[in-house]
């Protein structure tokens, strides 16, 4: 007995069906830089995880008079990055970042304590913003609203 085709079926249905079961899925926000920070890109991608909300970010730089090693704070308003409102979480329970090697730029790792669908059901935006030594400057600023899958 050939055990290709069944194999073949049974591997494609058990691929389909993870896929359409997954309780995880992934967002990916476009950060606009700020006037603050001009000529700079950020992403943020963003996976719920049960209550909560993970935050994956990237940036390509901050203003050169910022201090190293880089510290930055990130919010989630209500309203949009045009129109903002008041902070409705914070994620700042940790403030470093790693310097992405061979690339101008920094990656770290952020969470919220509300579950995805809530932050889509809403209008929020997410703030990437400068420490307080150098000046709580807003650097980056995301429209949740917008993202994209």
């Amino acid at each position: 007995m050939k055990l290709g085709i069944p194999l073949t079926i049974l591997l494609m249905a058990a691929t389909l069906f993870g896929c359409t079961s997954s309780s995880s899925h992934s967002l990916y926000v476009p950060l606009a830089a700020t006037h603050k920070n001009p000529g700079h890109i950020g992403t943020t991608t963003l996976t719920g995880v049960g209550n909560q909300t993970d935050f994956d970010f990237y940036i390509s730089g901050v203003p050169t008079s910022t201090t190293l090693p880089l510290r930055i704070y990130s919010f989630i308003n209500k309203g949009s990055c045009q129109q903002p409102g008041p902070i409705a979480f914070a994620m700042n329970d940790k403030v470093n970042t790693q310097s992405v090697g061979g690339v101008n730029g920094f990656t770290f790792e952020r969470s919220a304590s509300i579950a995805m669908p809530e932050l889509l059901s809403d209008h929020y935006s997410v703030v990437v913003r400068s420490a307080p030594e150098d000046g709580n400057v807003d650097l980056f600023c995301g429209d949740i609203a917008k993202a994209t899958r």
